[in-house]
């Protein structure tokens, strides 16, 4: 009975801390992620945040221990989303590396797997924090080894699988820095050719439209 009390104290004074009004981790990480995205890393501020989310600040004392507690998980998340996928869709086994680049092709095309605008505003934070710029610089440098070690699987030798690599993860990069739009019927019919460009190889039968049906699929 005393431990029910004791839990009972606990939700009320969490409740009165809130203002009755309950944000969950969630709550202030997915807000701290649009607010990075949209403003800026100057934006990301507590009593803002809370404002946005119709809380007082004591509440997000539940959940952070400080503004840059709040950051670093937020870095955190950028890792273990864009950084993660890239690196398992790069190791996923395929009969064909053209049918392997192809997998690191969903990264591109599936925001599920890849954030292209929070990928830039990391990179924009990173400006001007030294810290952060040596985050950038080493998940550059994982997702470059990943994506030259699916080419060296392929019987490319060292440097050459080290160069497409950078080619392929490059490239994607700077287009979406330069924020370039085009249809997505337009994408899809160069392909092939971006397969023979990177790869070298004409992509075995039916590749190509396995991976239309993917794009399809998830409604690009």
């Amino acid at each position: 009975m005393a431990r029910i009390i004791r839990v009972a104290k606990n939700e009320a004074q969490r409740a009165a801390l809130s203002g009755n009004i309950k944000a969950t981790r969630e709550d202030w990480l997915n807000i701290a992620l649009e607010t990075l995205i949209s403003e800026g890393v100057e934006g990301v501020r507590i009593l803002a945040l809370g404002h946005k989310l119709g809380v007082s600040r004591s509440s997000f004392y539940w959940y952070f221990k400080s503004r840059q507690d709040l950051l670093d998980q937020l870095l955190e998340h950028w890792r273990n989303k864009n950084t993660r996928f890239i690196i398992e869709r790069a190791k996923r086994p395929a009969p064909s590396v053209t049918q392997a680049v192809l997998n690191v092709f969903e990264c591109w095309v599936d925001e599920n797997l890849f954030q292209p605008r929070l990928d830039f505003a990391i990179r924009t934070w990173a400006r001007s924090s030294p810290e952060v710029h040596e985050i950038i610089d080493a998940a550059d440098n994982d997702r470059v080894a990943a994506i030259g070690d699916m080419f060296a699987r392929y019987g490319y030798d060292e440097v050459d699988a080290y160069v497409r690599a950078r080619v392929l993860y490059f490239m994607q990069i700077g287009y979406y820095s330069l924020e370039i739009v085009e249809p997505t019927a337009s994408r899809l019919a160069l392909v092939p050719a971006y397969l023979r460009s990177f790869t070298g190889r004409e992509p075995l039968e039916g590749e190509v439209e396995a991976f239309h049906r993917y794009v399809e699929a998830i409604g690009v």
